[in-house]
């Protein structure tokens, strides 16, 4: 009886090879040779039309660790994406909490809330662009009407404001998202709990740290760590809205590395950047890989 089960096998197994081999090739393809290019111009001289031109060890890395303008990136893409998906969580959270005690329209509003995640992100940020225009703007326009300002503000050209413009756009298109998730995860929840806790004389507040958060806790880890890494990868907004400026004021790291490669043309550079980003970008998302392992399991 074994060895008919073994012979039936083998083909059975044959064929499960053959079908799966070119998928297996391709993601071999597609994750391989990327990744061994990357390693070999991050220690080598090279450019866009000429790679590879000789091996400079770890000259690149300690070019990158000197350059203040390349680590000042890193750590104002680290807050930015730390920021916005915590505060997109929370309002998220707050959204979906309110769509839950919703009895009428629900269609109607989460059709409004898809939206700004409906729209492409190129398009958003000229959206902003123009609502943020000193002339013409509608923010101000409002501000002037409301007779807050007599003279147009530029908040994308302030050091200060622009980082937080970016923000704001990112967290207008990413949101919703945010909140579709946790609102569905919010569905998953047993009534029986609610009704037990009701039955008991709990209040909202009770209800909501006691019951809602811990049982829907995996859910908040799991979109706050898939938010984190989308923070990580913003570049549309940074190169429609400031550029990285004023005065590399919101230069994040991806555009940053756009701008070694493609308009500096410092391809082992650019490699070298982008493999230091990718350790930054695991190593702060490790805890909340942890923390989404530990409340999924618990």
């Amino acid at each position: 009886m074994a060895d008919t089960t073994q012979v039936t096998r083998g083909p059975g197994r044959r064929i499960g090879w053959a079908f799966s081999a070119p998928a297996l090739v391709a993601g071999l393809i597609v994750t391989i040779y990327p990744l061994i290019y990357l390693l070999a111009s991050s220690v080598s001289r090279s450019t866009l039309g000429q790679p590879f031109q000789e091996i400079v060890g770890g000259a690149n890395f300690s070019r990158a660790f000197g350059d203040t303008t390349f680590v000042d990136a890193l750590v104002r893409t680290s807050a930015f994406a730390i920021g916005t998906a915590v505060f997109q969580v929370a309002l998220g959270l707050m959204i979906a909490l309110l769509m839950r005690q919703l009895t009428r329209g629900q269609n109607v509003i989460r059709t409004l809330i898809l939206l700004p995640l409906l729209t492409p992100p190129v398009m958003a940020a000229v959206v902003w662009k123009l609502i943020l225009a000193p002339n013409g703007g509608l923010f101000n326009a409002v501000l002037m009407q409301l007779g807050l300002t007599t003279e147009p503000i530029s908040l994308l050209g302030s050091s200060f404001w622009a980082i937080i413009m970016v923000a704001l756009a990112d967290s207008w298109q990413w949101t919703p998202f945010v909140a579709l998730i946790l609102y569905a995860g919010l569905l998953a929840l047993p009534q029986s709990v609610y009704e037990a806790a009701q039955v008991e004389g709990a209040g909202p507040w009770q209800t909501f740290r006691y019951i809602t958060f811990p049982m829907v806790l995996p859910t908040i880890t799991a979109v706050l760590l898939i938010k984190l890494i989308i923070s990580f990868k913003v570049f549309d907004l940074i190169y429609i809205l400031t550029a990285g400026g004023p005065a590399d004021a919101s230069m994040l790291s991806g555009f940053l590395i756009f701008r070694t490669a493609m308009r500096e043309f410092d391809v082992g550079y650019a490699a070298a950047q982008t493999l230091i980003f990718v350790i930054v970008v695991t190593l702060v998302t490790i805890p909340v890989t942890m923390l989404r392992n530990r409340t999924r399991w618990s």
